[in-house]
């Protein structure tokens, strides 16, 4: 086991001292002598002990802290990320990206990425709603024993594989199921639950789209994850209905609910290079707006009970062919070649004021990053 040195940038918190829980299987003969020690960075031992269980306690112990976060009040900011495929280059990219914008955080939509992924959040200090590939849970017939059962094997590995990341601060057990389903609340509450009992340390949630007072699963999470695309898959256009339509959202969530909410998706579809004043659907100008709009409804609330926001998405990817998409989702605030669309600098003024507002005073609220930019 190793215990990594923080970042540069890092936030150090020091305590009296750190723990480490651990429990240690071992197979065969019970005539053995077991020393557990936790080495750092550089494998100096910081703690030992004996035995298949115990605590080790690390004194003076530095802990993680995400990027550019406070303490009171946390919150999240940050876009939906590629995690399908790896491959190092881009990888180093999309995280240099990441710090470009000021973001800090972002849910593995809709399945656990990589383990190389995993490691880069916790050295970049973005952290991490760890989703399964709960995804398309959208017929009756889906909420039966054997996928319940299987559900909750594959909570097992998630939570086995990611429990021990710091980045990790949130488990999500499925993304858009037909929660207004009978059976899916029954479905959901009993996935939560065996989450629950494989990690207590960490909140639960699933990502929902359904009506706030059908939602059969909301009462077992313990944050309200939702995704709307208001002015793009209804009421096209109509930017001007999206701070009320937002408005009355969360309201609704939470008056019923009293539990914290993440705007888990917003987005509209923007082929980099189409133009129009005024803004039409497709156009930079439109994407632009409607984050824009999204943006003055999210402020109303976010300093009440919505604890984030995550922009569907980072950049653009492929999909399969239909008449809605042109060459893939062109949602991405970055094109497939990590190119900025005129939304990126849009965010990056957002994220950084949010990250200053909360570690300075207001009357410095300004980015640090609009100088030197990597496109300018």
């Amino acid at each position: 086991m190793t215990s990594p040195s923080p970042p540069a940038w890092s936030k150090t918190v020091v305590r009296a001292s750190g723990l480490v829980n651990y429990q240690i299987s071992v197979k065969g003969s019970n005539l053995f002598k077991l020393e557990v020690r936790l080495l750092d960075a550089e494998n100096k031992v910081v703690a030992n002990g004996t035995g298949t269980q115990g605590q080790l306690k690390v004194p003076g112990v530095s802990l993680w802290w995400p990027y550019l976060m406070h303490e009171r009040p946390a919150y999240l900011y940050s876009l939906e990320i590629r995690g399908k495929g790896f491959d190092w280059p881009l990888l180093v990219k999309d995280f240099n990206l990441l710090r470009w914008l000021g973001a800090n955080a972002f849910r593995t939509s809709h399945y656990p990425y990589a383990e190389e992924v995993m490691q880069m959040c916790d050295r970049y200090g973005i952290v991490v709603i760890d989703e399964c590939p709960g995804v398309g849970l959208a017929l009756p017939q889906f909420f039966n024993n054997v996928s319940l059962h299987h559900h909750m094997q594959v909570m097992e590995e998630v939570v086995r594989r990611d429990k021990n990341h710091p980045a990790v601060v949130m488990w999500s057990v499925a993304n858009e199921p037909a929660s207004h389903l009978e059976s899916a609340g029954y479905y959901l509450k009993m996935v939560i639950a065996h989450t629950k009992s494989l990690d207590p340390s960490r909140p639960v949630t699933f990502v929902s789209n359904s009506n706030y007072a059908a939602d059969k699963g909301a009462p077992y999470v313990d944050v309200i994850c939702l995704n709307s695309y208001y002015s793009w898959y209804h009421d096209y256009g109509h930017l001007e209905l999206i701070q009320l339509q937002l408005a009355t959202q969360f309201e609704n969530w939470y008056k019923k609910y009293q539990k914290p909410i993440i705007q888990s998706e917003y987005g509209a579809e923007t082929i980099a290079g189409f133009h129009q004043d005024p803004p039409l659907m497709f156009t930079e100008e439109y994407q632009k707006s409607l984050l824009e709009q999204y943006h003055l409804g999210l402020d109303q609330k976010r300093r009440k009970y919505v604890v984030g926001e995550l922009i569907w998405n980072f950049a653009d990817f492929m999909t399969e062919q239909s008449p809605t998409r042109v060459l893939g989702n062109k949602k991405g605030i970055f094109t497939r070649q990590r190119q900025p669309k005129s939304a990126a600098f849009l965010l990056r003024e957002r994220y950084w004021k949010i990250a200053n507002e909360t570690r300075y005073p207001h009357s410095v609220a300004k980015s640090q990053c609009l100088e030197n930019s990597l496109f300018t």
